[in-house]
């Protein structure tokens, strides 16, 4: 590990962890799921169950899809909350967290989050289909191999590439229903490629000097706002364009069009005001970053609904 080793709170020298009732060893192991970060991925999975069945998918199969989901994303969180337990002593936003404050030990998030991975694996193979399967497990082994051990510390890029493991509910969402990736799931996979790091770099403005201190280089470390601004807005031209080639494809109509249009474009509104406050030399709190991350997620979540509703609509 890079960063500089600290003992977390409550934990000893020899890595021991104090003795604590079930009920906060429960709520522990929840925490490495890290749920709110899931209930996103589930947001994007469910909806394009809804386009690939054109209507209503088996409430079964959507069930057992997101609770697959759920195991395999759980997994992958734990066992990066495992290998970034060092940098997460030294940062603010994630001093809370369960192996920071010694509830649980390195080697139960490390049996957790390797026994999630297996059991999700398996859930997918055997109660939806091994494609799915396949495909949660490459997203696991992406987030947790790629991402958090090979790019996080090592390049501002980090952030772009390592999004491909959020990109793949969408794909898993879509094979459920008809055990293949068709044009359409690639499109929804490419949406939320090119989402993804417009909605975390402004949230890596604001806590940038948390990432400075245990030096992973998020692109706000090394690049002025100016600069981040700027590729916010690349990418947000280059989201909202991928978003509405669903429409001439053939593979929505026009409620999804629209609603596409009108997020989009307020989306991107947002982006160019931002890029103005931070060419001006705003900074602190009226450089207002979080405007943009806060409406990433709602702009995700009712494009997704679009997805869902469209075919009932046309």
């Amino acid at each position: 590990m890079t960063a500089v080793e600290s003992c977390p709170a409550g934990v000893s020298a020899t890595g021991t962890a104090p003795r604590v009732p079930l009920a906060a060893k429960v709520k522990a192991y929840v925490a490495l799921t890290k749920p709110r970060v899931i209930e996103l991925l589930l947001i994007t999975t469910i909806p394009v169950m809804f386009l690939a069945a054109q209507g209503v998918p088996d409430l079964w199969l959507v069930l057992a899809t997101c609770l697959g989901g759920y195991l395999s994303a759980g997994g992958a969180n734990a066992l990066n909350m495992y290998i970034d337990r060092d940098i997460d002593a030294l940062m603010s936003r994630t001093a809370n967290r369960p192996l920071v404050t010694g509830v649980l030990r390195p080697r139960q998030a490390l049996a957790f989050g390797l026994a999630l991975a297996v059991v999700s694996t398996l859930w997918f193979g055997l109660l939806v289909n091994w494609l799915s399967a396949a495909l949660s497990l490459g997203a696991l082994l992406f987030y947790v191999l790629v991402y958090t051990m090979l790019l996080k510390r090592r390049t501002s890029q980090n952030i772009i590439w390592g999004g491909i493991a959020g990109c793949m509910p969408v794909l898993i969402g879509w094979s459920s229903v008809t055990n293949e990736v068709s044009w359409a799931a690639v499109i929804l996979f490419l949406v939320i490629f090119f989402w993804t790091p417009p909605h975390y770099w402004p949230l890596s403005m604001k806590v940038k000097d948390d990432y400075a201190r245990v030096g992973v280089p998020m692109l706000p470390v090394i690049a002025s706002n100016r600069t981040v601004a700027r590729q916010i807005v690349l990418y947000s031209w280059v989201m909202v364009g991928v978003s509405l080639l669903l429409w001439p494809l053939g593979y929505v109509g026009w409620f999804y069009t629209a609603v596409a249009l009108a997020t989009g474009g307020w989306w991107l509104w947002e982006a160019h005001a931002l890029h103005a406050r931070a060419r001006a030399g705003v900074t602190g709190a009226k450089l207002k970053e979080m405007r943009l991350f806060h409406w990433s997620i709602t702009y995700v979540s009712l494009l997704f609904v679009a997805v869902a509703i469209d075919p009932f609509v046309r």
